[in-house]
Protein backbone atom coordinates (compact mmCIF):
# COMPACT_ATOMS: atom_id res chain seq x y z
CA UNK A 1 0.00 0.00 0.00
CA UNK A 2 1.31 3.19 -0.66
CA UNK A 3 2.74 5.48 1.98
CA UNK A 4 3.87 9.65 2.72
CA UNK A 5 5.91 11.00 4.64
CA UNK A 6 4.84 14.47 5.74
CA UNK A 7 7.23 17.43 7.31
CA UNK A 8 5.71 19.24 10.19
CA UNK A 9 7.12 21.67 12.52
CA UNK A 10 7.31 21.25 16.52
CA UNK A 11 4.54 22.80 16.77
CA UNK A 12 2.57 22.07 13.90
CA UNK A 13 3.07 18.48 14.96
CA UNK A 14 1.88 19.35 18.51
CA UNK A 15 -1.26 20.26 17.36
CA UNK A 16 -1.80 17.41 15.11
CA UNK A 17 -1.39 14.83 17.62
CA UNK A 18 -3.39 16.70 20.07
CA UNK A 19 -6.16 16.80 17.42
CA UNK A 20 -5.96 13.14 17.16
CA UNK A 21 -5.95 12.38 20.46
CA UNK A 22 -9.10 14.06 21.02
CA UNK A 23 -10.60 12.20 18.45
CA UNK A 24 -9.33 9.28 19.93
CA UNK A 25 -7.38 7.76 16.86
CA UNK A 26 -3.52 7.34 16.62
CA UNK A 27 -1.69 9.85 14.32
CA UNK A 28 -1.34 7.63 11.48
CA UNK A 29 -5.26 6.76 11.27
CA UNK A 30 -6.25 10.91 12.22
CA UNK A 31 -3.99 11.76 9.32
CA UNK A 32 -5.50 9.63 6.75
CA UNK A 33 -9.20 10.02 7.34
CA UNK A 34 -8.33 13.53 7.06
CA UNK A 35 -7.27 13.53 3.79
CA UNK A 36 -10.16 10.80 3.05
CA UNK A 37 -12.83 13.23 4.72
CA UNK A 38 -11.59 16.00 2.09
CA UNK A 39 -11.85 14.31 -0.42
CA UNK A 40 -15.27 13.59 0.56
CA UNK A 41 -16.01 17.02 1.28
CA UNK A 42 -15.14 18.17 -2.42
CA UNK A 43 -17.37 15.23 -4.08
CA UNK A 44 -20.43 16.23 -2.13
CA UNK A 45 -19.88 19.98 -2.34
CA UNK A 46 -19.77 18.95 -6.53
CA UNK A 47 -22.65 17.41 -6.25
CA UNK A 48 -24.54 19.94 -4.15
CA UNK A 49 -23.58 22.56 -7.00
CA UNK A 50 -24.69 20.43 -9.48
CA UNK A 51 -28.55 19.78 -7.82
CA UNK A 52 -28.80 23.35 -6.87
CA UNK A 53 -28.22 24.13 -10.49
CA UNK A 54 -30.79 21.95 -11.54
CA UNK A 55 -33.03 23.77 -9.25
CA UNK A 56 -32.05 27.25 -9.12
CA UNK A 57 -34.83 28.60 -11.60
CA UNK A 58 -37.98 26.66 -9.80
CA UNK A 59 -36.79 28.01 -6.72
CA UNK A 60 -36.38 31.64 -8.15
CA UNK A 61 -39.47 31.28 -9.59
CA UNK A 62 -40.98 29.99 -6.06
CA UNK A 63 -39.54 32.42 -4.18
CA UNK A 64 -38.94 35.28 -5.94
CA UNK A 65 -38.62 37.35 -2.48
CA UNK A 66 -35.22 35.39 -1.96
CA UNK A 67 -32.89 36.35 -5.01
CA UNK A 68 -30.59 38.70 -4.63
CA UNK A 69 -31.05 42.28 -5.24
CA UNK A 70 -29.11 42.45 -8.34
CA UNK A 71 -30.59 39.30 -9.83
CA UNK A 72 -34.20 40.42 -9.76
CA UNK A 73 -35.72 41.34 -12.91
CA UNK A 74 -35.30 44.58 -13.70
CA UNK A 75 -32.73 45.45 -11.25
CA UNK A 76 -29.14 47.48 -12.09
CA UNK A 77 -26.13 45.57 -11.59
CA UNK A 78 -24.54 46.80 -8.46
Amino acid sequence: MPSLNVTFTDEELEGVRAAAAADGKSLKQYLHDLGVREMQRKQFVAGATVWADKLRGEFDDAFPDEMPPSERDGAAAA
